[in-house]
């Protein structure tokens, strides 16, 4: 599949570097321009590009870029893309730490339902719940024990079917999270986040969320971070 990646940090550089060992066509772009990625593209098998012909020529987007540089994306950048032009938000809301204070998402609406908006074209939350070490070498075949297992949430069928099977593909058992509406059990600081669970643990940590932590859960994970630092 012809996949564009816009974010050449840890996590868009790791899923480019697979996709490619994959057989995929793999675009990367970043904000400074294909030329910032020549070294970097020619070691992981993909070709360095704008973000426009990273959306224009692929089947799949992978927006592996901080929540608050979707706002700074080229306006009308997804205005004339196919209905089925898949989406994958990987991204996760920092507002202590990264982003600053969204309004929308401080008032309730998910990080990813935000995203969709703000692009004008609906995206699958997938891979924001893993460490990039743990994607760079942790997949395994399928049907081996103890097999990490990563969340997808969308509410076009179609589509979250594309990305479980790209989970799959990459050495993940994929677990259907079902539409949008359910991504806030996969985001910052959830029993489900970060945890490298398999979907015998996976599942029921989804179930066990409480949709009226979500600011408590953020803010747990956030003070864990600066902690590590």
């Amino acid at each position: 599949m012809r996949i564009g990646i816009i974010g050449a940090g840890s996590m868009g550089s790791t899923l480019a570097h697979h996709l490619a060992k994959l057989g995929h066509h793999v675009s990367i772009a970043n904000s400074r321009g294909p030329e910032s990625l020549t070294t970097l593209a020619a070691e992981i098998g993909a070709a360095p590009v704008s973000i426009v012909d990273a959306v224009q020529t692929a089947e799949i987007v992978i927006l592996a870029i901080p929540t608050k540089a979707v706002a700074d994306l080229p306006q009308g950048l997804f205005a004339n893309v196919p209905s089925s032009l898949v989406v994958i938000d990987i991204g996760n809301y920092h507002p202590e730490l990264r982003d600053g204070r969204i309004d929308a998402i401080e008032r309730g609406m998910l990080d990813s339902q935000w995203v969709a908006q703000r692009i004008g074209h609906p995206v699958i939350k997938a891979f924001n719940n893993i460490f990039a070490k743990s994607l760079l070498e942790r997949g395994v075949p399928k049907g081996v024990p103890g097999r990490i297992a990563l969340p997808v949430a969308g509410d076009s069928p179609d589509a979250r079917a594309t990305v479980l099977r790209l989970v799959d593909d990459l050495g993940f058992d994929p677990v259907d999270d079902g539409n949008l509406g359910n991504s806030w059990r996969q985001q910052t600081g959830t029993p489900a986040y970060c945890h490298d669970l398999d979907a015998a643990a996976l599942q029921p940590a989804l179930a066990g969320a409480d949709q009226n932590r979500i600011a408590e859960y953020r803010a747990e994970q956030e003070a864990r971070i600066r902690q590590s630092l």
